[in-house]
């Protein structure tokens, strides 16, 4: 595999279920020099008052996700500058988060991979975690907005039919052709 043509920032989103997780974990374990970042991690960093993304208020829900989106884009900054490939395990959930995600990240390459099992895929996988890593929201919704925002954007990779480590191959392999958007 060229892992060598995969450098900057590759961002790997998708709905629960998609294989964020685990396939940005297998990718940056088979770079050279890589950081695996993860927005929900940076989240649960908030120690008291933290509200997630959907929840209430919704005012505060939106700032926390732009700090999120912000301090995810720093750090990325910082380790691509530093020559390493950043690959961030992230829901972009929109075409205003990704505009604004973009704009920090910008003039650095950056790959975007939306990792599109299928919804009742997803649904599949989320059904057989662990309780405890279990999404229990109706994101259905979800699917609906990420394609109708996001369709004309990155690699949108099918990988119902994959394995996580073919699925973390094919990024290897494609990502700098394929998911390439800046």
């Amino acid at each position: 595999m060229a892992t060598n043509e995969l450098s900057g920032c590759l961002i790997v989103t998708g709905m629960p279920g998609a294989g964020k997780s685990t396939v940005t974990q297998l990718v940056a374990e088979l770079l050279p020099r890589s950081v695996r970042l993860d927005g929900d991690e940076l989240r649960t960093m908030i120690v008291n008052g933290g509200v997630w993304a959907l929840g209430e208020p919704a005012d505060e829900a939106k700032r926390q996700t732009i700090l999120c989106n912000r301090n995810l884009c720093t750090l990325a900054a910082n380790y691509t500058d530093a020559n390493f490939t950043t690959v961030i395990d992230h829901v972009v959930p929109d075409r205003q988060q990704w505009d604004f995600i973009a704009s920090l990240l910008a003039p650095r390459p950056v790959m975007f991979v939306v990792l599109a099992p299928g919804l009742q895929v997803c649904q599949q996988r989320n059904a057989a975690r662990d309780p405890r890593q279990r999404v229990d929201y109706d994101y259905s919704p979800l699917d609906i907005e990420m394609r109708r925002e996001l369709a004309d954007l990155g690699w949108w990779f099918d990988t119902s039919a994959l394995t996580p480590d073919q699925t973390a191959d094919q990024i290897l392999r494609e990502a700098s052709r394929r998911a390439k958007v800046n």
